[in-house]
Formats: structure tokens, sequence, C-alpha cells
């Protein structure tokens, strides 16, 4: 795991030109509540969004949705760009792209202009996480 210093990105593009990575290389870590208050993470490659169908049906539920940025901040500790399970003050339950398995993988590190690499497949193990494909193209118009 290495922790590296960057200069502020205004998206993920502009942060893995920043690096020299692919945007596929930088993982998104978003937040996701359910119907009962309770939350979870997702890892999704940079250049692809939640497939919420997809991710409905892994985890079991018929709803899912992303929260406002400030109880993603009080569910977990981060704000919105700087989310990692690493550290947040509730271990939530970890559901991991297919796609980032046996990569090398850039993530946000808990403060705005900073990333964190790791090996994807020691993050997978270190929280129990369940891969599945969860994640889409990412079309025009929507978000990810």
């Amino acid at each position: 795991m290495e922790i590296r210093e960057r200069p502020a990105a205004r998206s993920l593009p502009e942060a893995a030109e920043l690096l020299g990575l692919r945007p596929a290389d930088i993982v998104k870590t978003l937040v996701v509540k359910r119907a009962d208050d309770t939350y979870l993470f997702a890892l999704v490659p940079g250049d692809r969004a939640i497939s919420w169908p997809k991710l409905r049906q892994v985890v079991g539920v018929n709803k899912l949705q992303l929260p406002e940025p400030e109880r993603a901040l009080a569910a977990t500790g981060y704000a919105r760009g700087t989310i990692v399970p690493i550290g947040s003050t509730n271990e939530w339950p970890v559901f991991a792209d297919e796609r980032i398995v046996g990569e090398r993988i850039a993530m946000g590190a808990g403060a705005h202009g900073y990333s964190l690499f790791v090996d994807a497949d020691d993050l997978v193990r270190a929280y129990g996480a369940t891969v599945a494909d969860i994640s889409q193209e990412i079309t025009e118009g929507r978000p990810s």
C-alpha cells in the first residue's frame, strides 16, 4: 500500500492524467444506502458506473441509492471524492466489481489531493469483499 500526494483534480479523468494512469486504473469507492439506512461500499473502475440492477441483485435488495453528501460523510467519516473503506468510521460490507481483480489500483485516500495505491486482491481479501459484475459502461447524461 502506498499513499501519493498529487495536485488537486477536478475530475477522475484529470486525476488519472496527473498520476499517469488510465481512468480504469482508478477505482471509485461509492457509499450506497440501503432502504433500512445501512450502507455498503461499491468499488467500481473509474471508466464505469454502478449498474443498479446488477448491484441490487448481488446485494439481494430491491432499493439502493447514493446518499446525500452529508449522509455519506456521516456514514464513513469521509467526504465524497475521498471515500475509501480503509479507516472508515463504520465497517460496511464491500462489493467489488470483478474487473478490478488482479489489478494494482489507485483510489481515494481519505483526503483531497492524495491517492492510495493498493493491490485490489489484497483489499478484497482484507475486507471479505463480495466480487461480482456490478458495473456498466458510462452513458452520457447519467451520473456514475
